[in-house]
């Protein structure tokens, strides 16, 4: 690194210089989008072993509404159970008695520092906190195992929630081969 340098600024990014020298002697400048680094999460948030709910919100990105997993920033305090916990019950209404970490994914690293935690959400209940979107959401409930039949819509499309969903339905796949091999 020989040199960093703040290039822009904006409400919720910022937006760095990086004078680089790699080990062959050769130097570049990047360009990299920074925030808050107070992390993130994202729900595969599950109301039964054989369903995720999915929230329908609008992408400014994309200037369109899309399907995607809840998600939100860690508040400061929050540990990222927490921050899980109340984003659902934001964005689902519903909260989580088991919340479990599945996987860390990231997004464009070449451009972006962000990480976005992944969690798994089962044994749910209604509740409702009030939350920062500025309409209510609209929560649908789909098939784990219809992914080839979600990617198939135009509004679902988020590679971190793709990711997400697989990670979740592999990982429950093997439990339930695991429980039936403990069961013979």
């Amino acid at each position: 690194m020989l040199a960093r340098k703040s290039v822009a600024q904006s409400r919720l990014f910022q937006i760095e210089s990086l004078d680089l020298r790699f080990s062959n002697g050769e130097e570049r400048q990047f360009e990299r989008l920074t925030g808050a680094d107070r992390g993130a999460v994202m729900m595969v948030a599950m109301p039964d072993p054989d369903h995720v709910l999915l929230i329908r919100e609008y992408a400014a990105g994309f200037e369109d509404y899309v399907l995607t997993l809840p998600k939100g920033l860690v508040d400061p305090g929050e540990d990222i159970i927490t921050a899980a916990n109340r984003e659902l019950m934001e964005e689902c209404g519903v909260g989580a008695r088991r919340i479990e970490p599945l996987v860390e994914l990231s997004l464009a690293p070449n451009y972006m520092r962000h990480r976005m935690q992944v969690l798994l959400a089962t044994d749910l209940y209604p509740k409702r906190l009030p939350g920062d979107e500025p309409e209510p959401l609209i929560v649908e409930t789909h098939a784990i195992e219809e992914l080839p039949a979600l990617l198939l819509r135009e509004d679902f499309h988020e590679a971190r929630a793709i990711a997400a969903l697989y990670i979740a339905r592999d990982r429950l796949r093997e439990e339930k081969r695991n429980s039936a091999t403990d069961l013979l």
